[in-house]
């Protein structure tokens, strides 16, 4: 049985047992779950059975599957445990974890951690703290292993052995200067099969780029996609190594952009509780509601200017579906092209009219032969010329007009710092709907009546 289902049919027998309240049985299948999927199982379970689930998780294995939890999961879980519970449960995490655990924490929680930490980790604990958390600087772990460059290998692996505490992913060893700027990367396989009187500086290599600690997670993304290791050093202004950004977070950080995204598109946030009070879920739904019922007021009220066309020629109102919905598609393919080159890097300044005009194309193309497709079965279906051609010429301006809109639609929301992936698809019908009735019934009013 491939791994995932595995979890999977495990996650639906607890969540039989929790039903059942078989607690002896329970404990035991909570405590074989990872930190993730015990996060995952309480993500899917209503308060009630939450709270009786929280109860088997052992205190030692609490702070990791806290970290995993979504906002208000945690936050609900959180406001039930005492303060010494949370300080307890903080204990032992990685620096970045805990500071992800205690950006959630009320002050006074957050302050009794920072004081159980020893110096060393108190400071970099706070500098993490000080970044945004969708930042390179809140992504990083700040514990890093480093050398000079005119260490030689042995003095590395001198200087290693000696170190009170390793990271556990010790992927690499960073190479700095005296005043710790970021210089180059030794690799461990380098490290341990060169020769030991080669110096750090003679076997680094100097190409892989340091990430600035303000560089926003989605760029971090990309940069990852375009370097061959499983790591990358973050650096301040002054190019000093500050801390590493590893593989795993960046997983983290894509994972928590798709949702983003994906909620993000029809008004909900990635960290809702799905089983959230009726009250709260309808209040957090109704702003995107009405968003909704004002863009499609705004069509409906072209459809009503245009009022004694459609009572002098009834058909008008049978065929103006078709022409908003081509539109929309049409429109809503491009956004999503567009959309996901936004997000990859791939569409610049430089090629952006390049883009426009080969969808224009695109859409000028698809208009005219979707135009004589719809003109055929028109005037097949209702034996009228005149409609026929009107709407035949309406879906080829519908389709011009999607395309445009699917490219500038996006870029103007990203300049104006809205996400194009949360508010494009609801601008976008909006302009597809409006042109394609206005163009519609528009020449309708001009040569039918």
């Amino acid at each position: 049985m491939p791994e995932r289902a595995h979890d999977s049919s495990r996650r639906e027998a607890l969540r039989a047992l929790l039903e059942a309240d078989a607690r002896p049985r329970l404990r035991r299948l909570v405590h074989s779950l990872s930190p993730r999927e015990a996060a995952l199982l309480l993500e899917s379970l209503p308060p009630p059975r939450r709270a009786l689930a929280w109860e088997l998780v052992d205190e030692e294995d609490e702070g990791e599957i806290l970290v995993e939890l979504n906002d208000e999961v945690r936050a609900q879980i959180m406001a039930g445990m005492e303060s010494a519970a949370l300080v307890d449960a903080a204990e032992g995490l990685a620096l970045d974890d805990l500071a992800d655990l205690v950006a959630a924490l009320p002050d006074d929680i957050t302050e009794r951690i920072i004081r159980s930490l020893d110096q060393e980790d108190r400071q970099l604990l706070r500098s993490v703290l000080t970044f945004p958390a969708d930042s390179a600087g809140g992504l990083m772990v700040p514990e890093t292993v480093s050398a000079h460059p005119e260490m030689t290998l042995e003095a590395v692996l001198a200087s290693l052995r000696a170190h009170p505490e390793l990271p556990e992913d010790l992927y690499c060893v960073y190479v700095v200067d005296r005043n710790q700027r970021y210089r180059g990367v030794l690799q461990v396989r380098d490290l341990l099969g060169g020769s030991p009187d080669a110096t750090a500086g003679e076997l680094m290599d100097a190409e892989p780029r340091a990430i600035h600690c303000d560089t926003p997670a989605s760029d971090v993304i990309l940069q990852f996609q375009n370097i061959d290791s499983s790591v990358a050093a973050v650096v301040d202004d002054d190019g000093r190594l500050i801390g590493q950004i590893t593989a795993d977070d960046v997983v983290d950080a894509l994972r928590d952009q798709t949702d983003r995204e994906i909620l993000g598109s029809v008004g909900l946030d990635e960290d809702d509780d799905m089983f959230a009070p009726v009250a709260v879920s309808t209040g957090r739904r109704t702003l995107w509601l009405g968003l909704n019922l004002v863009t499609a007021l705004l069509a409906a009220g072209v459809v009503a200017w245009f009022k004694p066309a459609v009572e002098r020629v009834a058909l008008l109102a049978v065929l103006l579906p078709v022409v908003a919905s081509m539109g929309g598609i049409a429109g809503s393919q491009t956004l999503t092209l567009m959309v996901r080159g936004l997000s990859q890097g791939r569409v610049q300044n430089s090629n952006v009219r390049w883009l426009l005009y080969k969808e224009l194309a695109v859409g000028l193309l698809n208009g005219m032969g979707w135009a004589v497709v719809v003109a055929v079965v028109a005037f097949g279906v209702f034996s009228n010329l005149g409609v026929a051609l009107i709407a035949a010429a309406a879906i080829a301006i519908n389709l011009l007009a999607a395309a445009a809109s699917g490219v500038l639609v996006p870029l103007i929301l990203r300049r104006i710092k809205i996400d194009p992936a949360l508010a494009g698809g609801v601008v976008l019908t909006t302009i597809t709907d409006v042109i394609g009735f206005a163009a519609f019934l528009g020449l309708a009013s001009m040569l039918l009546l």
